[in-house]
Parts: structure tokens; C-alpha cells; sequence
């Protein structure tokens, strides 16, 4: 790709800037089968986002129930897991990544969040987003077209000049393709399925396995 063409970079964050994978599993009990876990709360989150606007909290929360139910978890662990978020850990490139992107970008953020905890998880990216577009504030979800509309109504760059960084296929992908935007995948997990996201087919513009190998690349002098 050539990333001249761009002006402005837009981010999922959890799972390409935040370690969620590992948040999430860190704030269950010990002892779980990981890829077990993991895909019973990638069913369990998606389904509560695609219903009725639910702040990210109470999603959460009722994913916990559905896990306790599923695994036999202590019940009083619920709120705990609701505000583990902010524990969450950025992955160790991520900070380094988006300050050298800052230097030759715009940076936004698209994020199924509520804006309290998304700021937590910013603290840990140790970045200043020019743009930060939350699931409260849109009431709406990924892979729901909504945060994008927001960005492009924020974002004062034509949509050809923005491009969509993300690791879910899922949630970000097949939605940002549809709606013209180029995308590079940060692909995590290394081309392996399952994990925290639902299986989705997409055709990013460009893969890279990290952050880091990413922002060398886009920017090249």
C-alpha cells in the first residue's frame, strides 16, 4: 500500500491496541479451558450487542452471567468482571506504534466502549487521539455502520484518505470494507480462529502481525 494516500488513521482497540484476550481472562477465575472461554464470550458479547443498546458495563455483566452459568463461576464476580477494562493491559507495542503513527497521522478511534473505561485503557496507550468515537456515544456496536458514520462526520478528510486499522474481521472489517475504506489487519492471533471475536470472512487491504511491523512500514520515508 502506499500510505502517502492517507491522512487520517482510524483504530479498533481491543484486541489490536488492548490486549483483551488476555484482560478478559485474567479477570475470570483460574482454571478455565482458554479457547473454551474465550469463544463462549465472543458468542455471548456479540449477541447482547446486535439486541438493544446496552452500556458496555452491563454487557459485561451479562456476559459473566452467561459464563457462570456455562462454567459454574461464583456469582459475586460479575461487577468485578464488569470493570476490569481499565486492567486490561495494552499489548507491549502499542504505545510505541501509535506515537510514530502520530507523527506522520491524524489518529482516530472507533471503540465498543463506554467512555469511562475506554479513557482507562487510553491512559495505558499513552497517546492523545484526535478523534475518539465510543459505543456510548453513538448508542450502537460494531459491526453496526453507526461509530463509522460518526467518524466520517467528525473526521474533516475524505473517506479515500482514511484508513481503518483493526484485528477483528468480525467487528470492524466486513463493515469498514462495505462502507469504502481501505483497512490493514493486525492480525494477533497469527492467523489462528476462534478467540474473542466471531468468525467472519473479509478482504483487508494489508496484514501485518503486529503494531510495530505496521507503523515501520507506514512510516517509511
Amino acid at each position: 500500500m502506499d500510505y502517502s494516500g492517507f491522512d487520517a488513521l482510524t483504530f479498533d482497540c481491543y484486541g489490536t491496541l488492548i490486549d483483551w484476550e488476555r484482560g478478559i481472562l485474567a479477570a475470570l477465575p483460574a482454571g478455565l479451558d482458554a479457547d473454551e472461554a474465550l469463544a463462549a464470550f465472543a458468542q455471548l458479547e456479540s449477541e447482547l450487542e446486535a439486541g438493544p443498546y446496552l452500556r458496555y458495563r452491563e454487557v459485561l455483566a451479562r456476559c459473566y452471567d452467561g459464563l457462570a452459568e456455562r462454567f459454574a463461576l461464583p456469582a459475586p464476580g460479575r461487577e468485578a468482571f464488569a470493570d476490569s477494562v481499565g486492567d486490561w493491559p495494552a499489548f507491549p507495542d502499542s504505545p510505541a506504534a501509535l506515537a510514530r503513527l502520530k507523527e506522520r497521522f491524524k489518529l482516530g478511534v472507533i471503540t465498543n466502549c463506554d467512555d469511562d473505561l475506554f479513557a482507562r485503557s487510553n491512559a495505558r496507550l499513552d497517546v492523545e487521539f484526535d478523534w475518539v468515537i465510543t459505543a456510548q456515544q453513538v448508542g450502537a456496536y460494531k459491526p453496526s455502520t453507526r461509530g463509522f458514520e460518526e467518524a466520517f462526520a467528525r473526521i474533516e478528510v475524505p473517506r479515500e484518505r482514511i484508513l481503518h486499522v483493526a484485528q477483528s474481521l468480525f467487528h470492524d472489517h466486513v463493515t469498514a470494507k462495505r462502507l469504502g475504506l481501505s483497512t490493514v489487519w493486525i492480525d494477533r492471533r497469527g492467523g489462528r480462529a476462534g478467540g474473542a471475536t466471531p468468525a467472519a470472512e473479509a478482504k483487508p487491504d494489508a496484514t501485518f502481525s503486529d503494531m510495530a511491523s505496521f507503523a515501520a512500514e507506514a512510516t517509511k520515508r
